[in-house]
């Protein structure tokens, strides 16, 4: 969180990568997801009261389906841009899967349980679709756009007669609006769908997530013919793209909307920004239609400071909701005990050589400012080969660590590689680790540069070069905790983590 006064707020309210939010109000409560790609569990789920500060209570999907299709990292696929709802007494959330089509899961309670995912709509390119029930008529519709990646079309919103009950389109469809058709529009995508004083309204962005722009489109009917508005652009402030989100309406009326900033390795961290109506009926966001660094807070109850967890202790072996792994998970990869501390298998691969490669990888968001980050690790295991460390993983990694060798004795050591790299490199020389131990330690300064130590029982002391962090595919980089093994038979021991601190940045004095 960046710094606030009681009666302010600063941007960004999420600063990590919350990408392509999605928000709604139920009651006094505010709830948000986000996209979660190729990750386990997915479509992460926050709340909050104030709509500056956040936590992370929990995820509406275990594991991605089908599960041969997400058995490795997909940083490219899985749960694109979803909508978040509130109907009929049920949380509501669809998203789009590229390779698959329109999906939802739905729940009585956010915490859930959820709903197994339902296909809505198949086909290839099918991407951030949002439902719309229409309390005045009793219809439903569903608005999406499209991956010309995998389809072949871009640039347009395709619209449906939806059942109520969420569970079928039943229509073939047609195009709502065609971006081709606007002067200097391309690359419309992320609608979000509303009724409001008498009109359809679709918030969307275009001009792509880094130097676009959100526009906001009206219409009397759901099918058009709209006309359309920039509603937020980045003018002469630094917030580059200003890019797709959600609209809500607090309990008094004030409106307000969340949105995404692409910051590259950073990912996208998210802003909020005051919403009004003006005199010709048409949404002004932000300060006059540009983003808003800081702004008065939103007229409801005074909440503690509050964020999404970091740190870790692990009680009884079991990892706190920021984690993820970076592809479905499978039985046995993490031991639940009781004490303290993550105890993972050290998992047999042919592409340990590639931490890119492997599903076992426990993941969470880079932060979206300086950080000191910290983890005890003890190497358990014997077997020749065996390692385990802290990753920053993107298209490009890096990571620090202990591998036993041949003749049994565990050594620091800290690699690399590079974004068309098939294997690692050592970015420093090998040193012994006598007692198989290690305070291992990654230090995040401007322009996501990281630097890497660790402490043997001797003192901290620096290991390689700065490394500049990197995205990876949509996903911003990556925190990992790995532990592997060579392939081979039989199991391979394991590697014990404690005390995961994620801390202020100290500069040098």
């Amino acid at each position: 969180m960046t710094p606030e006064s009681a009666r302010t707020y600063t941007n960004p309210v999420l600063n990590a990568d919350w990408s392509d939010p999605d928000v709604v109000r139920v009651g006094d409560d505010f709830y948000l997801t986000a996209s979660s790609f190729g990750r386990a569990p997915g479509l992460p789920l926050l709340h909050s009261r104030d709509l500056v500060n956040w936590t992370l209570v929990g995820h509406a999907l275990d594991r991605l389906e089908p599960a041969h299709a997400f058995a490795a990292p997909r940083p490219d696929g899985g749960v694109w841009a979803p909508s978040l709802r509130h109907h009929a007494d049920r949380f509501w959330i669809f998203w789009g899967d590229p390779d698959q089509g329109i999906l939802q899961v739905n729940a009585p309670e956010i915490r859930g349980p959820w709903t197994a995912p339902r296909l809505v709509k198949a086909g290839k390119g099918l991407i951030d679709p949002c439902p719309l029930w229409d309390e005045e008529t009793g219809e439903a519709h569903l608005v999406h756009a499209w991956a010309r990646s995998r389809s072949g079309i871009g640039n347009r919103l395709t619209g449906h007669r939806m059942h109520p009950d969420g569970t079928e389109v039943l229509d073939e469809g047609r195009v709502i609006v065609d971006g081709d058709r606007i002067p200097g529009w391309f690359t419309l995508e992320g609608p979000k769908a509303y009724r409001h004083d008498g009109w359809f309204w679709i918030l969307a962005p275009a001009g792509s997530v880094g130097t676009g722009w959100q526009g906001a489109f009206r219409s009397r009917s759901f099918f058009g013919p709209y006309e359309e508005r920039v509603v937020l652009e980045q003018g002469d402030t630094d917030v580059n793209g200003p890019h797709q989100g959600g609209w809500v309406r607090t309990a008094s009326g004030e409106d307000w909307f969340l949105h995404f900033q692409q910051r590259g390795a950073y990912g996208r961290v998210v802003h909020l920004q005051p919403m009004a109506w003006g005199a010709d009926g048409w949404p002004v966001l932000g300060d006059g239609g540009t983003p808003v660094t800081e702004h008065r807070r939103p007229a409801l109850p005074p909440q503690p400071p509050a964020e999404p967890a970091t740190g870790d202790d692990f009680p009884g072996g079991r990892h706190g909701r920021q984690w993820s792994w970076a592809a479905n998970p499978r039985d046995g990869w993490a031991t639940q005990h009781s004490g303290d501390g993550l105890r993972l298998a050290c998992v047999r691969s042919e592409d340990a050589h590639d931490l890119r490669r492997l599903p076992s990888v426990l993941t969470q968001r880079l932060p979206g400012e300086p950080r000191v980050i910290e983890v005890e690790l003890r190497l358990d295991s014997e077997e020749p080969g065996a390692r385990a460390g802290l990753a920053v993983l993107g298209a490009a990694y890096r990571w620090i660590g202990l591998q036993r060798d041949a003749d049994g004795t565990a050594h620091l050591v800290h690699r690399f590689a590079e974004p068309v790299a098939t294997a690692e490199r050592d970015a420093d020389p090998p040193r012994p680790a006598p007692e198989g131990r290690a305070l291992l330690r990654v230090e995040t300064v401007a322009g996501a540069r990281c630097r890497f130590s660790c402490d043997l029982g001797d003192g901290p002391r620096p290991t390689g070069r700065d490394f500049a962090a990197a995205p990876w595919g949509w996903v911003g980089a990556l925190l990992g905790l790995f532990a592997l093994a060579p392939a081979g038979r039989g199991h391979a021991g394991s590697a014990t983590f404690t005390r995961f601190r994620v801390g202020p940045h100290r500069p040098a004095v």
